[in-house]
């Protein structure tokens, strides 16, 4: 295959970034997308040229590191893959490929297609937390869980945060992924302890990092690796309200 790539440089933050047009051939319709940014930066640095710097690590579709956003979607056009799992037999022969980063300010490019995702982390670590009860490890059938819980639980789990909602939102808002930890934690009985502080604390956190708010739209929907729904932002939305009622009118402990 022969392709075109515009790949957006950026030396840091601070500077001014564009994209750069490279031409690549020989590229193997069974190579991986990250493959094939591997074979141009093996063709960059023989010509003397410094590589494009990108995020991966497990490329297993499991860490959420390899964030770019592929002809103008997060992720590119096949449908709850990410980049390691998006192949080059997607693509045409002779097509051109524009790839950039998110493309969001609460995270901002560190350089090239690498971008600063520690905001995410600070609204999870603001709510990612159950009690701990002291004392021997309790069995793991100790507490029961009703299978329709586990389910809904165990698919809002799934949410590997890599931002590709952040990236493809007008608003940059980073709801579907909050909404997704949320009920994660807040659908378990061992989560329900700090459920109403852990509503409010992340709620909190995600405004003041500059990340906007959900209009329905849909796009984080349709652009998520992992298949996570409107239908957790909906309950983050009640969750929020009732914890909020409640800490007028008495205060969450």
């Amino acid at each position: 295959m022969k392709l075109t790539l515009k790949v957006w440089r950026q030396k840091n933050s601070n500077s001014e970034g564009k994209l750069v047009a490279y031409d690549l051939d020989g590229i193997s319709p069974d190579s991986s997308f990250l493959e094939m940014l591997d074979i141009l930066n093996e063709t960059l640095i023989e010509r003397g040229e410094e590589p494009v710097a990108f995020d991966h690590d497990c490329r297993e579709g499991i860490c959420g590191m390899c964030s770019l956003v592929i002809n103008g979607i997060p992720h590119g056009h096949e449908r709850q893959t990410t980049v390691c799992q998006l192949h080059m037999r997607h693509f045409k022969d002779g097509q051109t490929v524009t790839i950039e980063p998110w493309r969001s300010k609460p995270l901002p490019v560190i350089k090239d297609l690498i971008v600063d995702r520690t905001a995410l982390e600070k609204i999870q670590q603001a709510g990612g937390f159950v009690s701990i009860s002291t004392g021997g490890v309790p069995d793991a059938n100790a507490t029961p869980i009703p299978k329709q819980v586990a389910d809904v639980a165990m698919d809002a789990a799934a949410c590997i945060g890599c931002g590709a909602c952040v990236a493809a939102c007008k608003n940059a808002s980073a709801m579907l992924f909050m909404s997704a930890k949320v009920s994660q934690l807040n659908r378990l009985p061992q989560g329900k302890v700090e459920k109403d502080r852990r509503v409010l604390a992340m709620v909190k956190t995600h405004d003041e990092l500059g990340f906007g708010n959900c209009t329905n739209f849909g796009e984080c929907q349709a652009v998520c690796p992992k298949g996570i729904t409107l239908d957790h932002i909906a309950k983050l939305n009640r969750d929020y309200a009732v914890a909020s009622f409640k800490n007028i009118f008495g205060g969450v402990k």
